[in-house]
């Protein structure tokens, strides 16, 4: 396992514990953090492991920031 991938692995255990908790505004300020992390780790894991494990990385991503992912996909219209 490469060193970015174990930085994704942990970005993605850290990045849940607060996704757990309920939140009021749909987990917006609380994805800002993660997300920040999260792309320039994403960039490291392509630079290492090649773009289809970046690809199953973002997805990875992706699925712990679920709620904002569906809020800005409300916000242009194509609904939930």
């Amino acid at each position: 396992m490469t060193a970015s991938l174990f930085a994704a692995g942990l970005r993605t255990v850290v990045a849940n514990l607060p996704a757990m908790l309920p939140a009021k505004d749909d987990h917006w300020r609380r994805a800002w953090g993660p997300i920040a992390c999260g792309l320039p780790i994403l960039g490291w894991v392509v630079l290492e492991d090649g773009p289809w494990v970046g690809l199953i990385v973002l997805f990875a991503g992706m699925s712990v920031l679920r709620w904002p992912v569906r809020g800005l996909r409300a916000q242009f219209g194509r609904g939930v």
